[in-house]
């Protein structure tokens, strides 16, 4: 089994465009939650949410940006950064390349567009490509139609694990000898009237916090109250260990294990046994034991069903370490991605094992006695060199993704 290096990282997020640009928030403990400007026929219940300040006419020309839907657009652009700062990664054959991308919904701003189209208005007038446009695997296509990348081109869609799934994916495949290099990661864009109104049908949505729309979602505290939606997207350029050295290329840390298994229980209740079983699963592949590992970025959605659950989970996986490894849920700040939850807080993950800063969990403001770890809590902490990290994903449908990384 070959080593797999993290050559490149690219970042669309609610805190700024760019990877630097989004750590440089989160370890400032600023929130891209707030108050949405939606277009909506009838009005939400739910005001708040994670958007990303983006403008398609200063990356795409209008007759190519009027081919993507807003989730492939963020795609591209998270993609062509890792790729550029691979420095050359796609140099070679590039059917000994991949694409790994996993969304949870795909182009919903396209099919929300259509619906109202067809139902609100009673036209039939529909954009001519809105397949196309609204199809999951737009996103990963896209990218290899980009970039002329001809080996497997693979969306993942498992709720919330879907962009974790996707980089793990890619990670087995470079290690198995499958591709040599591989653009792996997740992209969603659910902002729409239709995709909130649904979620807030789920009663999972957060309440907005009536002092601070910014300080609504709050993982792991006692006054939390559910998730924050978001929207965004993060790519990784894997490769090979000893190709990415041969070439000279920066390895930024290694993938190094992968543990993904199925709370075949309940399509929405998690368990502690199923979530500790994925994060002891990458632990052995990764040849990692507790005491190895420095930082846990977890999945912390803020609802009452999961904090409890994923702290059970810890305390079984890390067993008498547990109390000593700070984790941290940055959904506190970026909100919850969906789909791409994983690649962006992998991005976090990879980011604090590099810079030594650990990002902290907000608005943590009254303990939760069901959840007595060290949270990292509302300031984000410097810290000596790490070896490893983790970062995990636990979705509706039952799919527990977990990865490893090593410092470089």
């Amino acid at each position: 089994m070959r080593r797999v290096a993290v050559t490149g990282i690219g970042v669309v997020s609610p805190l700024g465009v760019g990877a630097e640009a989004f750590f440089e928030a989160l370890a400032a403990g600023r929130s891209g939650i707030r108050v949405l400007a939606i277009d909506a026929p009838r009005p939400l219940a739910t005001r708040i949410g994670a958007a990303v300040d983006f403008n398609a006419g200063e990356h795409f020309p209008a007759p190519k940006a009027r081919m993507l839907d807003r989730v492939s657009q963020f795609a591209l652009v998270a993609a062509a950064e890792a790729i550029a700062q691979s420095q050359g990664a796609l140099h070679g054959d590039q059917a000994r390349m991949g694409v790994f991308v996993g969304t949870g919904m795909g182009g919903a701003q396209t099919t929300d567009e259509s619906y109202r189209t067809l139902y609100e208005s009673g036209s039939d007038r529909l954009k001519p490509f809105s397949v196309l446009l609204a199809m999951a695997n737009a996103p990963c296509a896209w990218i290899a139609l980009e970039h002329g990348i001809a080996g497997p081109s693979l969306s993942y869609s498992c709720a919330c694990a879907s962009s974790a799934v996707a980089i793990g994916e890619a990670f087995r495949s470079i290690a198995r000898g499958d591709c040599d290099v591989a653009i792996a990661g997740g992209a969603e864009a659910p902002l729409t009237f239709g995709t909130i109104r649904a979620w807030e049908a789920l009663r999972t949505l957060a309440a907005e916090d009536p002092h601070d729309p910014s300080a609504s979602c709050k993982p792991f505290s006692k006054d939390r109250s559910g998730l924050v939606l978001g929207e965004g997207a993060a790519m990784f350029v894997l490769e090979d260990r000893d190709r990415a050295a041969a070439r000279g290329a920066t390895i930024l840390a290694e993938v190094a294990g992968y543990g993904i298994c199925t709370d075949a229980t309940h399509i929405t209740r998690p368990t502690a046994e199923a979530q500790s079983r994925a994060m002891r699963l990458a632990m052995e592949d990764a040849r990692l034991s507790p005491a190895q590992v420095g930082y846990v970025n977890a999945h912390g959605t803020g609802t009452e069903a999961n904090d409890g659950v994923e702290t059970a989970a810890l305390h079984a996986a890390l067993a008498d370490r547990a109390k000593d490894v700070p984790v941290s849920s940055t959904k506190s700040m970026h909100g919850h991605l969906l789909g791409a939850a994983g690649a962006l807080e992998f991005a976090a993950a990879l980011q604090a094992l590099r810079k030594q800063v650990l990002p902290p969990t907000m608005h943590l403001a009254q303990p939760d006695p069901a959840c007595d770890l060290d949270y990292v809590a509302n300031a984000a902490r410097r810290v000596p060199a790490f070896e490893a990290v983790l970062s995990n994903s636990f979705a509706f449908g039952g799919t527990d993704a977990v990865i490893a990384a090593r410092a470089a």
